[in-house]
């Protein structure tokens, strides 16, 4: 086994008695422990925020006398004192529940290869939806104890920033990332030296560099090509997320399935799983075939072999999102494989080839498919989905009967629970509640949670979105290049005592983030009833290559634009985690209008509803799975209907449900307390149904039994 070493720096000037906090800052434990964050903003709360929750630039830059301030103060040190036993408990703790419960399978590697991992809005190494999956699924990992590593990209520049134009044109920035800023360290040789791999391409090798990021109990290893070693175009190769330059794409995915398998070996481990995060990592299925050729097996025996450890999980159930490349790439990036894979080149090309009216392509998805034997899809609608567009790959099964089945994906539920909903629960469920968070057994007693305390603590995080989203909207005023009328549209005017809809999500066009402006003079109506208003707050980007995604911002930010909505209708943005955590915790109802069957999963609605926010959605995705007539409204009907067709009667519902069933609840009579009890009502229904569900406890249990170690 290679040596290796990682060495957390000592770049704080700590008082001895407060040191370990640079050890927590470099762990990303300290996200979803409410405590451990306020271990920080209790220092110094306005710095904490402007560095946007940043540990290692805060410690850095606190003033000495507020450091020390911390040091001597008792019950400071009080809550430093319980955080860091509970830091060293859970890092110690040798008999979570995988352990626990399959006690022979504990010491087994999972290797876990995702594009982007969406754990902080700190690291922007995440689009959206895929990554924060990836960040969550890290993340209960180590909660439950699986023996799990990731392998993704130590993005130079990250994702980039979103700005709109006062014509409602999404702008982009792209950010260089300082690493030092960030809490990841380098991995080490013995001699002090980085430790690289080297990926091998028909014309030259390019080299990647690996660092290292702590999530709890996982490590997260990510590659790097801004390496010395490389030329200048193949420094470029982990500079973005998803580039649309074809030739930079198929090389980024060589490098993360053939450079992570590599990068896997230098680092000592030997998966006994081996699960791609969609289909960009399936290289790695032809990687470890060649590590077996080159020991003597023939390319089936390898494959037969490592069929069996690969996990496949699709998420997009459109033939388009699925990334496929021209054959005349394959033949310039990957013409040095096939021969060590005993292949020729029209073999090669059949393991993924995909026949289309343009011509063939070679099809990352399909390789992924046929090359393992563990599949699956991210809910139950989805996988019916999956199995009709990918059956032409066993075209001697009906369709029933292709051999995709599917796991509804989760949240990681204290990463997005509001503080105060985590000490309500504290207070009224077991105490032992967090070890139990998929059971819902934990959660049969949410109707007895007192109506008061609940609403108040919604309305308090209501509050706080409001005041965050003006000073937001103030900040950026003061630096200029703002027309009055965009302070209006980032939210100046909210009221956080009004019905409040949140609609937040990546701007792709089947997710109609317009459908709600199909009828605007009653839209508006809608806003604007006396006594009874409501305000809707759009938030996302638009992929940099998507132009309909982006004329599809325009589109509504237009909208928002119009006097007539009073101000009630809001763009947020440059959407991240830290405005999702806002968002999900704070408006009243969550709004999701993707054209079925679309919608993979989702998992945003997930987010807000373990908040006590209702669910306002299309039966799609996981919703069609959760929806029970009680924990929120869906809009039309659990049928596929044509294009137009579907958004005409969605549109019909849409407004009936909010005209006729939303808006009256909310603001139903209301008795002495002022509270909406029917509302508060639904509220904990939405709490017991979706929590224990679509948490990400229950999602990985799943696949720990079901994929990653079946019986």
């Amino acid at each position: 086994m290679p040596t290796f070493r990682t060495k957390i720096p000592n770049r704080f000037d700590l008082p001895r008695r407060i040191t370990r906090l640079g050890e927590l800052a470099y762990n990303l434990w300290w996200t979803w422990n409410p405590d451990a964050q306020r271990l920080f903003s209790r220092i110094d709360q306005e710095l904490w925020e402007r560095l946007n929750h940043n540990p290692l630039l805060f410690l850095r830059q606190v003033g000495r006398s507020e450091i020390n301030a911390a040091s001597q103060n008792k019950h400071y040190l009080g809550q430093y004192d319980q955080v860091l036993a509970d830091f060293d408990v859970y890092l110690g703790n040798t008999e979570p529940w995988f352990a626990r419960m399959h006690p022979q399978d504990s010491p087994k590697t999972i290797a876990y290869f995702s594009m982007e991992f969406g754990l902080h809005e700190t690291l922007p190494i995440y689009s959206g939806g895929l990554g924060v999956l990836s960040g969550d699924h890290l993340k209960g990992a180590s909660d439950l104890g699986l023996n799990l590593v990731g392998i993704g990209f130590m993005y130079a520049e990250g994702y980039f920033s979103q700005r709109i134009s006062e014509d409602g044109w999404q702008e982009t920035q792209n950010n260089p990332i300082t690493v030092s800023n960030l809490p990841i360290v380098p991995v080490l040789k013995e001699d002090g030296q980085p430790l690289s791999i080297a990926v091998k391409f028909p014309d030259r090798t390019v080299s990647a560099r690996i660092w290292e990021l702590r999530v709890g109990r996982v490590p997260l290893y990510l590659l790097d090509s801004d390496y010395s070693a490389n030329n200048p175009d193949d420094r470029k190769l982990t500079t973005r997320l998803y580039w649309s330059d074809l030739d930079l794409r198929v090389m980024q995915e060589i490098l993360l399935g053939v450079g992570g398998v590599q990068a896997l070996r230098a680092l000592g481990y030997d998966p006994q799983v081996w699960h791609m995060n969609e289909g960009h990592a399936a290289f790695l299925t032809l990687e470890r075939a060649r590590e077996l050729v080159a020991e003597g097996l023939s390319f089936e025996e390898a494959c037969a072999r490592t069929r069996t450890s690969n996990v496949f999980t699709t998420h997009t159930p459109v033939p388009a999102g699925n990334d496929e490349f021209p054959l005349w790439l394959v033949d310039k990036y990957l013409a040095n494989l096939w021969p060590e894979l005993g292949l020729t080149r029209e073999q090669f090309v059949d393991l993924a080839r995909h026949k289309q009216n343009f011509g063939e392509t070679f099809s990352m998805p399909t390789l992924a498919l046929k090359f393992s034997d563990h599949r699956n899809a991210v809910s139950e609608l989805h996988g019916r989905v999956a199995r009709r567009m990918w059956n032409y790959l066993w075209p001697e099964l009906s369709e029933e009967d292709v051999p995709i089945s599917y796991i509804t994906n989760g949240v990681h539920s204290t990463t997005w629970m509001a503080r105060r909903q985590r000490m309500l629960y504290d207070r009224h469920l077991e105490q032992d509640w967090l070890e139990h968070l998929d059971d819902p057994e934990t959660w049969s007693h949410v109707s007895e949670l007192p109506d008061a305390e609940l609403w108040e603590i919604h309305q308090h995080l209501k509050r706080k979105l409001a005041f965050y989203l003006l000073g937001r909207a103030r900040q950026r005023w003061m630096k200029g290049g703002f027309h009055p009328v965009q302070v209006i549209a980032s939210g100046a005017l909210l009221d956080p005592y009004v019905l409040t809809i949140g609609f937040a999500r990546r701007f792709a066009t089947y997710k109609r983030a317009d459908l709600i402006f199909s009828d605007l003079p009653r839209l508006f109506d809608l806003l604007n009833r006396p006594n009874r208003p409501v305000q809707i707050l759009f938030a996302g980007k638009a992929h940099p290559a998507d132009e309909p995604g982006k004329l599809l911002i325009q589109e509504v930010y237009r909208t928002i634009k119009k006097a007539e909505n009073g101000g009630r209708l809001v763009f947020l943005e440059d959407y991240d985690i830290n405005l999702a955590r806002y968002l999900v915790q704070g408006v009243d109802v969550w709004l999701n209008t993707p054209s079925r069957p679309n919608e993979a999963s989702g998992t945003s609605g997930m987010k807000a509803a373990i908040n006590g926010v209702l669910n306002f959605s299309i039966l799609d995705g996981w919703w069609r799975e959760a929806y029970n007539g009680n924990n929120g409204w869906a809009i039309g009907e659990d049928s596929d209907l044509s294009t137009e067709v579907q958004d005409k009667a969605d549109s019909a519902s849409l407004y009936h449900i909010l005209e006729n069933e939303i808006v009256p609840l909310y603001y139903a009579e209301r008795g002495a307390d002022n509270i909406p009890h029917e509302w508060v009502t639904r509220m904990k229904e939405s709490i017991r149904t979706v929590t224990p569900q679509f948490s990400m406890s229950r999602m990985l249990k799943e696949y720990a039994e079901r994929l990653y170690f079946p019986k």
